[in-house]
């Protein structure tokens, strides 16, 4: 029994991290033009910071709609274009910008 639960852990873990790399190449291909990852600037917020300050959930339903969400963000236009991602790169980009930071800024409040 002990055998199979660590199996299926680190099934997750491994399925979890695919997503995180896949995540990655679809950064490198759509984002980083205007997202940096280390704080060497861009036209878009570096995304170190966005993994501190947003939900995974959040970051989803900005990728996918930015003319919906960017109020609740605090912008006063929006500057990112809707990118044509279908809804699982979209969830491996997230995962990837949501893996940057450990540590999030809502923990602090919980």
């Amino acid at each position: 029994m002990k055998k199979l639960f660590l199996s299926g852990i680190i099934l997750y873990a491994s399925s979890l991290w695919a997503d995180i790399i896949r995540g990655e190449a679809v950064y490198q291909a759509n984002c980083s033009q205007c997202h940096s990852t280390h704080m060497t600037g861009g036209y878009g917020r570096d995304f170190n910071l966005v993994s501190y300050t947003r939900k995974k959930a959040k970051i989803i339903a900005y990728v996918t709609d930015p003319s919906e969400m960017y109020k609740e963000f605090g912008y006063t236009a929006n500057a990112m274009p809707t990118l044509p991602l279908p809804k699982n790169e979209i969830e491996d980009v997230a995962d990837y910008i949501d893996s940057l930071q450990p540590f999030k800024k809502w923990m602090k409040h919980q």
